[in-house]
């Protein structure tokens, strides 16, 4: 006769209840969505705003509309005040170039972290170490909202697979960065995103994570995710029709020239995708020499103007600006303790092109989409 367990004793119960959560110093509940977005909800001039711009990026993106796509400012929002001071002058020359380029403003507010460092305005908004994620969330979204009143589009990348419940129905476009293309989490999160969203190529500059990426958040999913009331949820999606790749280089070097990009918009038509795709021009496409930015972007203008055939595969390009050139170091501790001050208007994270540079490679993209309007052969006087 096989012996009977033993009925669990109060100290084994005690046990039992000590082998979880061991290395968590504690949890700390946070406001659900609905109660962010009843504190700050999407006026209905944003949402026109949103619906309109989501709907161009789609048409560019399918080649319905010939402008070019130009997601564009600081590497990440660590000061709302100077990035609200950017997204003005970027609404106003937004405004003037509407007829040839559809320009969306980047709203980062998530940074992955290839070691440790301050994470994004969410989950640190004070840059201080105090992790106020509430005070982040409502920061994030009270941002976009101003974005959105200037009449001026939002593009992000997602990183925790949480937050978009908070900010996603402010967001145009959307990113999945080099190093988070691969996982199934954010591949899962995108098949349920309202907007179009890119997915980066590996960080090594390998295609193939990227090209799966997109087949599958285009996929129907199942997963475990959280609802407006911040409730665990079974999450199930239809699907979404408006991935792409997006290039931006890697360890091998850079890959926005013709033949990369050619090779690239045959290897997503091939898996039955949009072969239409954006060019970062950061990150290793230029070294993250904010110098160098400049002149990548510029050498894309100079494919585009001159009717290369594999530039018709490229239907908008990346770039890092910011009102002050380059970037400067964040030290948190220092930082809380009032020891370091920050340079207005300069990132915290990645090299930003400095405004006035901006402008001009803004000016020069719209010139090179209106030659690239100009039948070969005939002058555009």
């Amino acid at each position: 006769m096989n012996p009977q367990p033993a009925a669990p004793t109060a100290s084994s119960a005690a046990a039992t209840s000590s082998t979880g959560n061991l290395r968590v110093a504690e949890f700390t509940a946070l406001p659900s969505p609905e109660e962010i977005l009843g504190e700050l909800p999407l006026s209905d001039g944003a949402a026109r705003t949103v619906a309109r711009a989501r709907d161009e990026v789609r048409a560019i993106m399918d080649g319905l509309d010939d402008r070019l796509l130009v997601i564009v400012g600081p590497c990440s929002i660590h000061d709302p005040e100077a990035g609200l001071d950017y997204a003005r002058r970027l609404a106003g020359v937004a405004r003037g170039h509407r007829e040839d380029l559809l320009v969306v403003m980047r709203t980062y507010f998530e940074k992955p972290r290839t070691t440790v460092g301050w994470k994004g305005l969410i989950n640190d908004p004070h840059l201080d170490g105090s992790h106020d994620i509430p005070g982040g969330l409502r920061t994030a979204r009270r941002f976009l909202l101003d974005v959105l009143a200037l009449g001026l589009p939002t593009a992000t990348e997602f990183l925790e697979p949480i937050s978009p419940q908070y900010t996603a129905d402010a967001i145009v476009w959307g990113a999945i960065g080099a190093r988070t293309t691969e996982s199934q989490i954010h591949r899962q999160l995108v098949s349920g995103l309202s907007m179009p969203v890119g997915f980066k190529n590996g960080t090594d500059g390998g295609l193939g994570v990227a090209v799966d990426a997109c087949g599958a958040a285009a996929a129907a999913q199942a997963f475990l995710g959280i609802d407006d009331a911040g409730r665990a949820a079974l999450v199930e999606t239809a699907g979404n029709p408006d991935t792409h790749l997006i290039l931006r280089g890697g360890s091998a070097g850079p890959n926005y020239g013709a033949e990369h990009v050619a090779a690239a918009s045959a290897r997503m038509a091939g898996k039955g995708l949009n072969p239409r795709l954006i060019v970062d021009a950061s990150h290793a496409n230029s070294g993250k020499d904010h110098h160098r930015q400049a002149e990548v972007a510029l050498e894309i203008g100079a494919e585009l103007a001159a009717g290369a055939e594999a530039a018709g595969a490229v239907a908008g390009v990346m770039l890092e600006s910011f009102l002050v050139g380059g970037a400067q170091p964040l030290d948190v501790a220092e930082f809380a303790a009032g020891r370091a001050q920050l340079v207005y208007g300069q990132s915290v994270t990645d090299k930003c092109m400095e405004w006035g540079v901006t402008e001009q490679v803004l000016d020069q993209l719209a010139g090179a989409v209106r030659a690239r309007r100009v039948p070969k052969g005939h002058s555009s006087n």
